[in-house]
Formats: structure tokens, sequence, C-alpha cells
């Protein structure tokens, strides 16, 4: 395993930090209830897997087919789009936001996740990658109507041009990481998630012993470990894994505050942020355990075990199992949920 911190915050969270994530997951249920293209994603039970692992159960909840879009990153940006849709009252949803550009940076499923959002109710899409991004991604936002623009050497870079991009032509930025000044569309992209975990909630049959959330600028990881604190309480011992490329979050654990951090490019391409969001930093300092990072050789031996399973993935899906791989010491008889966050990048 690359490194591993306890947690020194657990329960309480940084000092003097107010802003968390959210918990309840009721709104984003009742909101996508009205989402023709809305289904639950299945929680598999992997028996097989586990005992490979040496562990005593294994769950993964299964994002690779989440609304036609191949990743979880489906309830967040578009959530939040379909809020603002929402919100105007108009007699047809699909012309709401008819004239607003939205504009984000991505590493791909989260601008896919804006492009559909804009497509479904008028707005336009603006989505900038850093040059690290595979070009399949690039084909399939176009495909969703959106505009690609290049620029910059990794994600922290096309995220400063797209901000610059929204300022300069008074376009709506909806990023999924979140910065002092600019929280409240974050913390909504956030609260999407919460349909994945009370999901998972729903469909496990015992509590977790353990749960491994895989991270890149951490917003899905908070959002899950709101909700199982608020459904399972302190019992479930929350873990959250990073590549050793992009230690965004360990390192402003460690630090008690948020940094910047430095690395190579990572095959954890969505996983690849060397900044953490603000809220999520908050949130998992406050509710997760302990968080380690893991190597590009073992994310790649995940991947390959579980195309042995028939559970296609990327190194980003597969991070939560590749924890174990890395030597992550846990009892035989755990009980663990992970999450396959994303489909195979030629699927």
């Amino acid at each position: 395993m690359g490194q591993y911190l306890k947690n020194p915050w657990r329960g309480s969270g940084l000092p003097d930090e107010t802003l968390f994530p959210l918990a309840d997951a009721r709104a984003v249920g009742q909101l996508l209830a009205r989402c023709p293209a809305h289904a639950p994603t299945p929680l598999r039970q992997e028996p097989a897997l586990a005992a490979h692992l040496g562990i005593g159960q294994l769950w993964l909840k299964d994002e690779r087919g989440r609304m036609g879009l191949g990743s979880f990153k489906a309830l967040g940006a578009a959530y939040a789009i379909a809020r603002a849709a929402a919100a105007t009252n108009a007699p047809d949803l699909r012309h709401a936001l008819q004239g607003q550009v939205y504009v984000t940076a991505s590493a791909g499923n989260h601008g896919l996740s804006v492009a559909a959002g804009a497509q479904l109710f008028g707005a336009a899409a603006v989505i900038y990658l850093s040059q690290a991004v595979p070009e399949t991604f690039a084909a399939r936002l176009q495909a969703k109507g959106a505009t690609v623009v290049r620029d910059g050497a990794d994600y922290e870079a096309s995220m400063q041009a797209a901000t610059g991009a929204a300022d300069a032509n008074g376009w709506t930025l909806l990023s999924d990481s979140s910065w002092p000044g600019y929280t409240a569309l974050p913390l909504q992209v956030m609260e999407g998630y919460l349909q994945l975990a009370a999901e998972a909630a729903a469909q496990i049959d015992q509590p977790p012993t353990h749960i491994l959330l895989q991270a890149g600028v951490g917003g899905l990881a908070a959002a899950v470990a709101a909700h199982a604190r608020h459904v399972w309480g302190d019992s479930p011992q929350i873990i959250v894994v990073e590549p050793d490329a992009a230690p965004a979050l360990i390192e402003s654990i460690r630090a008690g505050r948020l940094v910047d951090t430095t690395g190579p490019v990572s095959s954890m391409g969505r996983l690849d942020c060397k900044t953490a969001s603000m809220i999520a930093l908050h949130g998992l300092a406050r509710d997760a355990d302990s968080f380690v990072t893991v190597s590009e050789d073992t994310a790649q031996r995940a991947v390959d075990l579980l195309a042995e399973y028939r559970l296609a993935t990327t190194p980003s899906g597969a991070a939560g199992v590749a924890a174990l791989l890395a030597g992550l010491d846990l009892l035989r008889e755990a009980r663990v949920m992970a999450i396959l966050s994303e489909g195979p990048e030629d699927g």
C-alpha cells in the first residue's frame, strides 16, 4: 500500500469549519422521481470475489449504467441543473433554461452530466478538458451537444480556464469542486450523489463493517460518508482511497487544512485531482476513519481482477477494490461495500 493515515479529526472535523455535505437524500429522490430516465442501480453481492480477497462479504454499488451516462456523475451536475429548471416553474421544462450557458472543467464524467443536464432543459454546455483527458470523452461530450475546449496540462489548469470563461462571458460555472466563495452549486452537485448512498442503504441486507470510497476532489466520498453516518452512525469504518499521484485529501487531513498537491498524471484519470473540494474535505475530516493511497499498478490489477468476474471498469472505478489488493488489513469477517463508479472507457 502507499500512504495510510488514521484520521485525527474523526467526529469533530477540522477546527472552526461549519459548512458540511448534506446527508438527507429525500429532496433528491423526489426530484429524480419526475425523471423518466432515472432508475436505481444494482448493489451486487460478490461472494466469490470476496473469498478471493480474503473478506467475509463484498457489495459493489454498480454505477456503470446510471441514467445511460455510465457513471455516478449522472446524479450530480444534472441534478443541480434540474433544480434550476424546476425553480423557473416553466410549463415546459425542456426549454426552461433557454439562453443559459453552463461551463465547467472535467476529467470526463462530470462534464457528461453537465452536458446531459443542459441538453435536457434547453441550456448550452461548454466543457473545458485538460490535455490528459482521453479523446473518447471529448467525443462523448460532443455527442451530448456540448462545446469542448482543450486548455491546460491538468484538471486544475482546465478549471482555471473554465472559471475565467465564466467570468468573462457571464456563464454559470458548475464545478463539482468547491473553494472559498464558491459553495452553493457544488453543494447541490454533492446532494445529487446522495441518491446513490440512499439506494445502497436500502438495498443492502445488513450494515457494512467497512465502506471504501474512491476520491478525486472528494464530492462522492463525502456525500456517501455523510449519508452512511446518517443511516448507520459510527459503526462502519469509512476509508477514503486516492491515487498515489493525487493525494489531495490525505495531505490536507495531515496538514489540518486544504492544501494543493503535485504529482504525475495518473491512470486513475477521474481521481487525478491535486486539490480537494473544500466542502468535501470538511465532511470527510468529520466522517472518514482513514485515508489511503494506491499505486497505478495496483489499480490496474484491480481492473484485471474485476474483469475476471465480468465487472469491467477503469482504474478509477476499481479504486476501492485496489485498496483491498494493496494490503488494507481487514478481518476475514469484514463486510465491505465499495463503489464501481464507472464503466470501461471503451464501453
